[in-house]
């Protein structure tokens, strides 16, 4: 499954409970987008991004 390359969240699982509480599966997808970055050793690469990571503005975009 897809992470988000700084903060590593990825797809989340619980229950959906309706009015009389009967459980069904469910999961709960990141925001992940995909950006160029420039890592530590000065290369440009691709890598998945959830949207708060972004916002947070910590990593350097190519």
């Amino acid at each position: 499954m897809a992470k988000c390359y700084v903060t590593g969240k990825g797809t989340t699982f619980g229950n959906a409970r309706s009015h009389a509480l009967n459980a069904t599966r469910r999961t709960w997808k990141v925001n992940l987008q995909t950006v160029r970055i420039i890592d530590e050793d000065g290369n440009v690469k691709k890598v998945k991004v959830s949207a708060r990571a972004l916002k947070k503005g910590t990593l350097t975009r190519a």
